[in-house]
């Protein structure tokens, strides 16, 4: 098996460990359903899992599928795939007690990939409902604030497109 179903396999495992269940666990809990054998080969990347599979198993786990997926989430289908560049020139001149939570994810985010351009980074959806989380706020809600304090473009507001 390739790369991509040991990394698939990491991700089952991941989930099956944090549920704190064994391999045997599993079966038990799944009353058969699910042998450990066969979880314990999905797990190894030894045995390819259909995507029928794949729901079912995800459902077992109470989990997306999304989630079992090693790279490539698909972004929740009522919000679009954009980028959001935020810009870090201007991040650096407002005070810290309003971007303080801003600019330390941003700088986590830039020293996980080694990315120190200065001038913008690009965050996911994903990145924003999480500061909106700290915030307190809905990710509308602090994509608006984020415009007024001009570290993103107006463009970035949801429903707006470039020429429109």
């Amino acid at each position: 098996m390739g790369d991509y179903a040991k990394a698939l396999g990491g991700k089952l495992r991941a989930i099956r460990q944090q549920q704190g269940l064994s391999l045997h666990g599993v079966e038990q809990k799944s009353g058969g359903r699910w042998k450990a054998v066969v979880v314990g080969s999905y797990e190894r990347g030894d045995r390819a899992v259909t995507v029928q599979k794949l729901a079912e198993l995800a459902d077992f786990y109470g989990v997306p599928v999304a989630e079992l997926l090693p790279e490539g989430r698909i972004p929740s289908g009522s919000e679009p795939a954009t980028k959001i560049v935020i810009n870090l020139e201007r991040l650096q001149q407002l005070p810290a007690d309003k971007v303080g939570p801003l600019a330390r994810y941003a700088a986590a985010i830039q020293s996980q990939r080694g990315d120190y351009n200065g001038k913008v980074l690009s965050i996911r959806a994903e990145d924003l409902r999480s500061l909106a989380i700290i915030y307190d706020m809905s990710p509308g809600e602090l994509t608006d604030q984020l415009i007024d304090w001009g570290v993103l473009p107006p463009e970035a507001r949801p429903g707006q497109h470039v020429g429109q």
